[in-house]
């Protein structure tokens, strides 16, 4: 077994903010009532009350059953629903199709063509139709797809990283073609013991750590990239970064004002991201190196954990990149009665197809049997990173809700689905469902300071809300009983959002 990643596609730039959804009218003034509010900041008081919107923005909070509405205002019945602030992913690529591979997508042939086009045109629903109304990209491969997305009739709202800062040749540059690496990853840093296969028109100058954040910074990005990874599969003993190349990454981050981010899955990754100062690890820790045969965590482990507790660094477990390489073994998964609501159906019928399963041969070339495949990943990577996760919560550290869709080209990272199969695995991890609350709303909002704007129900932030029929510190389905989503004060149907609506 060999755990593909998606190559092709990381990053071009894009504006930080993308504003109103659309064009079209609404209400001046809408009063949401007979709700209970749920706020992340305030859990200690769940009051039943009433929510008033008024161009675009939230102006009033009323945590009493009685208050009267505006005379003005256009009013919404929660009927007894909660009401919460709009869900943040942390962590997505809005560029990459899952399921299908890197090199179709860039260059799709006329029989695919449709196909991609229809999951593109519904990928901003998708990501509502679960309540996610913010979004940051950290891999943009195609600014089209960005624009596009942005001008979607309807859409979250989107941040990004900017274009990533890999080492020279390493990874994820060295699953491309030498010929297009240098083209696709431009915001590398420059590595003298690579310079030999480094094109010359790429001058050391302008690949220095701070040369590549300081164009992060230009391209409107609000976080940077980094990445501390050796390789896998047929990829192995790849460049990494070295501690004086990320120090020099941390201190261009601080002086720009970007949160500086690490992918790191790994025993040996995560002790260099804390050694490194980063703000966010980027990635569940479900590789232990020498130590992955131990059954329980080794105290060398625990020792690490410590630390990212005390630092407060923000923590992306992102266990559910393992349960999208797991679908492709789990006979049901294609079954899930959401999927019609996230994918377009000619999709769902290509993944059902032979060709539309190619990437189990990525992952199994043995084709090895599914109950086998399924015992190798719950027996392994995903045991340890749930045992990882379960120490942290236990001890509170710094959760932020990222889902890393699609983590690969495997349809089992479904925009918006995703989302609610990450929260999942969070709570089955050991995950309090408050946790798992404030993981993807004040946490994620607070890390990339976004917080003066979005994550909390509070006069003054944009009125991105979501009322669900349950409550989510009951249970986590309460995530998968959407009624109505507000982007920017425009109320949306969950069902209208849906690529098949229901029945």
């Amino acid at each position: 077994m060999k755990f593909f990643s998606l190559v092709l596609g990381l990053l071009l730039s894009v504006l930080a903010f993308a504003g109103p959804p659309s064009n079209e009218p609404v209400p001046r003034r809408i009063w949401i009532t007979d709700v209970t509010i749920l706020s992340p900041e305030n859990l200690g008081h769940l009051d039943r009350g009433s929510v008033l919107i008024e161009n675009e923005r939230i102006v009033r909070v009323e945590r009493k059953a009685s208050a009267e509405p505006p005379a003005d205002a256009t009013v919404v019945s929660g009927e007894g629903g909660f009401l919460i602030p709009g869900l943040i992913d942390s962590h997505v690529h809005l560029a990459s199709v899952p399921g299908v591979a890197p090199e179709l997508n860039l260059n799709p042939d006329a029989a695919h063509a449709p196909m991609l086009a229809d999951y593109y045109k519904q990928l901003p629903r998708s990501y509502l139709y679960f309540g996610y109304t913010t979004l940051i990209d950290l891999a943009v491969v195609k600014r089209e797809v960005l624009d596009d997305f942005r001008h979607a009739p309807l859409h979250p709202d989107v941040y990004d990283c900017g274009p990533s800062l890999p080492i020279a040749n390493g990874y994820p540059m060295s699953f491309v073609p030498p010929a297009q690496r240098f083209q696709l990853f431009p915001n590398f840093l420059y590595d003298p013991a690579q310079s030999a296969s480094i094109p010359p028109e790429y001058k050391p100058q302008d690949h220095t750590p701070a040369a590549s954040v300081a164009a992060d910074k230009r391209a409107g990005a609000i976080c940077v990239k980094t990445y501390f990874e050796r390789g896998f599969g047929q990829q192995r003993n790849l460049p990494v970064i070295t501690p004086a190349m990320a120090a020099a990454v941390r201190n261009a981050a601080t002086q720009n004002g970007l949160v500086m981010m690490m992918h790191a899955n790994s025993f040996e990754a995560q002790q260099f991201a804390v050694d490194a100062d980063v703000d966010v690890i980027a990635h569940g820790m479900w590789n232990w190196g020498a130590l992955d045969r131990q059954p329980e965590l080794p105290p060398e482990i625990k020792t690490l954990l410590e630390r990212i507790v005390q630092t407060r660094t923000g923590y992306q477990a992102t266990i559910q990149v393992l349960g999208g390489l797991r679908a492709y073994f789990d006979p049901e998964y294609l079954k899930m009665p959401a999927i019609p609501h996230v994918i377009p159906a000619a999709l769902i019928t290509w993944f059902n197809s032979p060709e539309g399963k190619w990437f189990r041969k990525e992952i199994d070339e043995d084709n090895t049997p599914d109950a086998e495949m399924r015992e190798g990943f719950d027996a392994g990577p995903i045991r340890r990173v749930r045992q990882v996760v379960g120490y942290l919560a236990v001890r509170n550290a710094n959760f932020l809700f990222g889902t890393d869709t699609p983590s690969a080209p495997t349809y089992g990272n479904l925009p918006g689905l995703n989302g609610y199969l990450e929260m999942q695995q969070l709570h089955d991890a050991g995950l309090s469902l408050e946790q798992v609350f404030k993981a993807a709303t004040i946490n994620n909002a607070r890390e990339f300071k976004l917080d003066s704007q979005v994550g909390s129900i509070e006069p003054g932030k944009i009125a991105n809300l979501v009322l669900l029929r349950k409550s989510p510190l009951e249970s986590v389905d309460a995530y998968d009983n959407i009624v109505t989503v507000w982007v920017h004060g425009r109320p949306t149907s969950r069902d209208s959002l849906a690529a098949t609506p229901s029945k």
